[in-house]
């Protein structure tokens, strides 16, 4: 078995405090120092040292994290492995996700799994407060399903935020491809395009219109920026609401249109129209199903992976 205490320096590596640390852990911060003393004690080597009022890691650990990776990432594939002698798939399979995944492909994968896998319980978390490879790297999730965001901070280099996703080659992670979500325009019902959501519109059309930044500012407003520099103008963001029932409102009351990912609700009361775009680059959101290295052939996770595909492959299907 590998030393526990070899997590907990690396979630430190990761969330950059001790207090940080005992939260993703559920942990108190004084566990968590004691367990770092105890390692540090158990090799003979310093592996924090004081910066302020916080600590970092010193080059004696960051070799040690490294060495840590891998072998968590050779557990996993042991784990993997014992788990083919078990009699069927059985146990419990916790898969987090952003809101529109839920609705596109967990909630109808998880439904699979129930009818397929009756002794293997799928748990579901949106967790819009928490870094989702923070819960994968704890251990407090086995897959997570996320809008892969376009220059990211890299793991360890001190910029952190909700939304932050380690690069595609990240070691310690596999990130597979699952969904690709159109884009859709989002217009009040007397608008000049309202009339078109039969033929689409090019993107290129709705320059000099005024905007609302709508959904989560990490992944759509990004989106929108890179969209319309694409089609040859900057918009003008007027008005932000991350709520899309707030977002039809502000659209049906005459403040601007946005981008509106296809799988995001409208509520039906708001007099406002869905417009698709029409032409080249049309503007896609991008979900990857994430894993911790070495922890895809464990049958519950092969399976749940499997089942997200699935669920992905008939919503294209549908056109949806």
């Amino acid at each position: 078995m590998i030393d526990p205490r070899l997590q907990t320096l690396r979630v430190l590596h990761e969330q950059g405090t001790v207090t940080a640390t005992a939260a993703a852990l559920h942990l108190t911060p004084s566990t968590v120092s004691q367990q770092l003393r105890q390692l540090s004690a158990r090799l003979g080597l310093e592996l924090l040292e004081p910066v302020g009022r916080n600590v970092r890691l010193t080059p004696a650990a960051l070799a040690l994290v490294e060495h840590a990776d891998a072998l968590f990432l050779r557990w996993e594939e042991a784990r993997a492995d014992l788990a083919a002698y078990a009699d069927g798939v059985a146990g419990r399979l916790r898969i987090t996700g952003v809101a529109t995944a839920i609705t596109g492909v967990i909630a109808p994968a998880a439904a699979r799994l129930r009818e397929e896998l009756p002794r293997l319980a799928v748990e579901i978390g949106e967790d819009p407060d928490t870094n989702r490879f923070e819960l994968l790297l704890a251990g407090q999730a086995d897959i997570a399903v996320v809008i892969p965001a376009e220059g990211a901070p890299p793991p360890g280099s001190g910029l952190r935020s909700i939304r932050e996703i380690p690069p595609s080659d990240d070691p310690r992670f596999l990130q597979q491809p699952v969904l690709q979500e159109p884009q859709d325009l989002l217009v009040p019902a007397g608008h000049r395009f309202a009339g078109r959501a039969a033929e689409g519109v090019a993107l290129a059309e709705a320059d000099g219109e005024s905007w609302i930044r709508a959904g989560d500012p990490a992944d759509q407003h990004r989106l929108l920026l890179t969209a319309c520099a694409s089609a040859g103008f900057t918009p003008r963001v007027r008005h932000h609401a991350v709520d899309w029932s707030a977002v039809a409102a502000l659209v049906a009351h005459g403040f601007g249109i946005c981008l509106a990912p296809r799988l995001a609700p409208v509520p039906e009361r708001y007099p406002v129209v869905r417009v698709p775009l029409r032409g080249e680059p049309l503007p896609v959101r991008r979900f990857v199903a994430a894993v911790r290295r070495g922890s895809e052939r464990r049958p519950p996770i092969a399976r749940g992976l499997a089942a997200l595909r699935a669920a992905a492959g008939e919503r294209e299907a549908k056109g949806a």
